[in-house]
């Protein structure tokens, strides 16, 4: 069934026969831990950007991953997985599938956590005001999957001065050679003259 999904899947995004085998392959890979495949899966096609049952939110994220992205948690600084990626790719939310950073907005804001002066997309970014700590501050939530990312400040570089700071928990790296595989095709052009 996996694999006629996928094949169905593929048809509708158009994506070439290459790709198409390796994606059959990869549904069929036992070495891949099922939460991976079954987020990978959610991922693959934006109709499919939505927040999963509670259930199976609890079942595919770690304990950590759930504290933040359900319970409004942070993660530590500088112990966490994303904080000092160079690498090219998105990120995207680890409920969703939805795309919400690129690596081109990502900078080193000496904090210890992922910061990014602008989302990839706005409207699959929210804003809401929050008072958790006694201060006013903007809290960021994906739109699609609800998860808590961070919180966004106005001290950060570029024209519009923001520094999104993002949990590494709340998201998933996807590098530029698997986007096309993994339903994000259409960002390679984001990473065009870097990865001709």
């Amino acid at each position: 069934m996996k694999i006629i999904r996928t094949l169905k899947m593929a048809v509708t995004l158009g994506i070439s026969g290459a790709i198409l085998g390796w994606m059959a392959q990869a549904a069929n890979q036992t070495t891949e831990s099922e939460s991976m495949k079954q987020l990978i899966e959610h991922a693959a096609a934006p109709s499919q950007w939505s927040r999963p049952s509670d259930e199976q939110i609890k079942q595919r994220l770690t304990p950590e991953q759930f504290k933040v992205t359900q319970k409004n948690g942070t993660e530590s600084p500088f112990r966490n997985a994303y904080w000092d990626n160079h690498e090219d790719g998105l990120y995207v939310d680890i409920v969703s599938g939805e795309p919400l950073f690129s690596s081109r907005t990502k900078f080193d804001s000496g904090t210890g956590w992922p910061s990014f002066s602008a989302p990839i997309k706005g409207n699959n970014v929210t804003e809401k005001e929050d008072w958790a700590w006694g201060m006013s501050r903007t809290e960021v939530r994906s739109k699609h999957g609800d998860s808590h990312l961070g919180h966004v400040f106005d001290d950060g570089p570029g024209p519009n001065g923001q520094r999104y700071c993002i949990n590494s928990a709340s998201l998933r790296f996807v590098p530029t050679a698997k986007l096309a595989a993994e339903g994000y095709g259409e960002y390679l052009e984001l990473f065009a003259e870097r990865i001709e």
